[in-house]
């Protein structure tokens, strides 16, 4: 979808964003070129390129007051969509996802995502690591404010670089991203136990400090899915704080019982990924 706006909007948007770009520009073929729209901007990120599987990125940047979405939105919004079928020499693109925030849907919902500025990792596996290889970008994503004003944008940048200037911004990202735990675990802090507290409720045990400050996200087996996002219950038994949700959104003739779930738990700058088959 192309926005239009008056010229003279356009021209002081362009150039509060330019503004705010300037610090991060780096040289040209470790980052492409930036893709501009009224309140946010999108281009891809090279990193070092070493062997068959290489690190890659695509960063985002927002106007302050507006928001983009994880791959799960929450109760509303619309998670970004990537086509890199268009790339030379790619044999296969993961997208993989910092931990994101909460924030007010204007609603009376909760959905999920992030402010300002984000990278979501890439993860690129060459077709031959000898040969030049150049990733090209569809991108499909929404920037909300109050309203939701959706985007489209092109990136294509090649992977040249023996020591790229954007290894650090990447190792940044990558280090956002939910580290896969089990149940258990001693991690600073853990779920314990996933039950079902009666046919649509789930509740959920994380061992945590008392003080510490913690969210939980939960996604379906497929992306048809939209499970609610699981709130803190008051009273829990001692040392454990308990989260709970409901069975809802599943997509027609899905059925609960073994689905395979993805539990997020997020507590300041540390995220774990669980994986788990509800009983």
């Amino acid at each position: 979808m192309i926005v239009t706006v008056p010229l003279r909007a356009a021209l002081a948007v362009a150039a509060l964003l330019s503004a705010a770009f300037v610090a991060t520009e780096v040289r040209a073929d470790d980052a492409s070129p930036w893709q501009q729209d009224t309140h946010s901007a999108v281009r891809l990120l090279a990193g070092s390129r070493s062997g068959t599987v290489l690190l890659g990125g695509i960063a985002f940047q927002l106007q302050d007051g507006w928001k983009t979405y994880w791959r799960t939105p929450g109760d509303s919004g619309v998670p970004p969509r990537f086509d890199f079928s268009k790339s030379d020499n790619v044999d296969a693109v993961t997208v993989m996802w910092p931990a994101p925030r909460q924030f007010d849907d204007g609603a009376g919902g909760t959905s999920l995502g992030y402010k300002h500025r984000v990278v979501l990792p890439l993860r690129i596996v060459a077709k031959n690591p000898d040969k030049p290889l150049v990733l090209r970008a569809d991108i499909s994503y929404a920037v909300c404010e109050k309203l939701c004003v959706p985007v489209e944008a092109k990136a294509e940048l090649a992977f040249a670089s023996v020591a790229s200037t954007e290894d650090a911004a990447l190792s940044e990202a990558l280090n956002a991203v939910p580290k896969p735990a089990n149940i258990g675990d001693p991690t600073p802090f853990t779920i314990r136990d996933v039950k079902r507290d009666d046919k649509n409720n789930v509740l959920v045990d994380v061992a945590a400090p008392d003080n510490k400050e913690l969210s939980l996200y939960v996604e379906g087996p497929t992306p048809d899915w939209a499970l609610p996002v699981p709130k803190l219950v008051e009273h829990a038994p001692p040392g454990v704080k308990r989260f709970s949700f409901e069975l809802d959104g599943l997509p027609p003739g899905a059925k609960a019982e073994g689905a395979a779930l993805k539990l997020t738990l997020v507590g300041g700058d540390k995220s774990y990924e669980f994986n788990i088959n509800l009983n």
